[in-house]
């Protein structure tokens, strides 16, 4: 992957939450019922959320699991942030998380889950990379050629990273901004979108602006 240059792919509402319900119509059809549907956070929760109203189901919490930054920004390793507050010993579990990239989220998640003595542990993910070396128990979509998914639910942030990244390589106007946004990521940022990420960059101090002109701080 280019680190300055690769294709994105914007997920809207509508299109979330079709992936979610097509999700839970899978794991219906699979015959698991779980205990428990454990949500990786951040990007599982909202997934996790509708695809336990298709089930019908009410028991669902969470673990913050920290693998990816802002704009595809990888840490070193996926490590637990804030771990499980309730005993998994002997039940089903079900993870949910948006998608599997390295996989490495979903494998951590996993190990930890089995570290508490859990029961039978099913996977399950909006859409599954094939790129991954991880392959979940069930997915919504499959992707085949490698593109950064960015979901409506992290849309802003990752904005943010990315007109970041642009910034950093050479000031511009908006204008400039917006173009090179299209053209390195193949996204389409509108004015008023993109003002507010401009302004989140300013107030964050990661960017000046000079007359028309945005810069790197």
């Amino acid at each position: 992957m280019n680190p300055t240059c690769f294709p994105c792919q914007l997920i809207s509402w509508d299109e979330a939450y079709r992936l979610s319900k097509a999700l839970a119509k899978k794991i219906k059809s699979s015959g698991f019922h779980p205990d428990l549907v454990i949500a990786i956070g951040r990007g599982g929760y909202v997934p996790a959320r509708v695809v336990c109203d298709f089930l019908l189901h009410s028991l669902l919490t969470s673990i913050k699991i920290e693998h990816w930054d802002i704009a595809a920004c990888k840490r070193q390793e996926a490590t637990v942030r804030f771990p499980l507050a309730v005993d998994v010993h002997d039940q089903r579990i079900l993870i949910i998380d948006d998608v599997t990239d390295t996989g490495d989220t979903l494998k951590a998640a996993v190990e930890y889950v089995k570290g508490l003595g859990a029961g039978e542990i099913k996977t399950g993910v909006l859409q599954h990379k094939i790129t991954s070396p991880v392959v979940p128990d069930l997915c919504a979509d499959v992707i085949r050629e490698w593109k950064w998914i960015i979901y409506p639910w992290a849309a802003h942030e990752d904005l943010v990273g990315f007109a970041e990244k642009v910034l950093s390589e050479e000031p511009g106007a908006s204008e400039d901004i917006r173009d090179r946004l299209k053209e390195q990521y193949g996204l389409f940022v509108d004015e008023d979108c993109l003002n507010e990420v401009l302004d989140d960059l300013i107030g964050m101090g990661k960017a000046e602006k000079y007359g028309a002109e945005y810069r790197r701080s």
